[in-house]
């Protein structure tokens, strides 16, 4: 007589805050093939809860924010499944990249994580070069092999040697920018988070500020091909230049004002 297998099971964990215009296209783009969904909250005052919890009981609260890495880390010991895929609020999973990943799941192979491409839209138009795509990012694994690092911003996932990372297909879409208020939002916790990180480890002034932000705008609209992209590879690619500038100049102000 042979012992009936057991399927691995698949979680989906997000961390939101204030995602009431997102979070219900995303949770509809995986409800009804996942058997877990995990949803950390840093305070939303709008509806967020009210979305999050037609699909899933697990909604947990934690408002002190102590960065991205670390609430990652907190959502994940509210898993219970054997595998997570991790997204974010104004994600969408294609049809192709929800076969594969059931596929690799399926697999269950000992020691891999997978990694998806994502394909971004930035005020309403896809974007193809500036950097941002092919853009693969590690969000599959088993829930026993890793975590996310404790990153404030920027945070990976981390990968042990024994770990080997394979490619999922289809994209995932990643809506990331509506509009220039949701720009200027999301960067701002962004930008204090990097400078947070690095205040006191690593040295900054003018000249590198500008040196940096003036490397940053050729990478992104000539060495990955951002002018390919029209008016908006421009637009991303001085806002990108804008932000580099920002935060090596908050960190050298820091560093000026504790010399006071």
């Amino acid at each position: 007589m042979t012992t009936p297998t057991t399927s691995p099971t698949l979680a989906v964990a997000l961390i939101v805050k204030n995602e009431e215009k997102h979070l219900k296209a995303c949770l509809e783009s995986i409800s009804d093939w996942v058997d877990e969904i995990v949803i950390m909250d840093s305070g939303s005052t709008d509806s967020t809860e009210t979305i999050a919890r037609e699909f899933t009981d697990k909604f947990i609260v934690n408002d002190k924010w102590p960065g991205f890495g670390p609430q990652r880390q907190l959502a994940q010991q509210h898993i219970t499944s054997d595998y997570v895929l991790w997204l974010d609020a104004d994600e969408r999973v294609t049809p192709e990249l929800k076969a594969d990943i059931q596929k690799a799941v399926a697999s269950n192979n000992p020691n891999t994580a997978y990694k998806v491409n994502r394909l971004s839209d930035a005020f309403g138009k896809f974007i193809y070069h500036s950097g941002w795509s092919p853009d693969w990012v590690v969000r599959l694994y088993k829930t026993s092999e890793t975590q996310y690092n404790s990153a404030l911003v920027h945070e990976k996932v981390e990968i042990p040697n024994k770990l080997k990372v394979e490619k999922l297909d289809g994209r995932l879409l990643h809506y990331t920018y509506d509009n220039m208020h949701h720009y200027i939002n999301k960067t701002t916790g962004y930008l204090k988070a990097w400078a947070d990180e690095r205040e006191g480890r690593k040295k900054s002034g003018l000249g590198t500020a500008l040196l940096h932000a003036f490397a940053c705008f050729i990478k992104m609209y000539i060495v990955k091909l951002g002018f390919l992209d029209g008016k908006h590879g421009f637009i991303l690619a001085w806002l990108a230049t804008h932000s580099t500038f920002v935060k090596y100049i908050d960190l050298y102000l820091r560093e000026e004002a504790k010399k006071k």
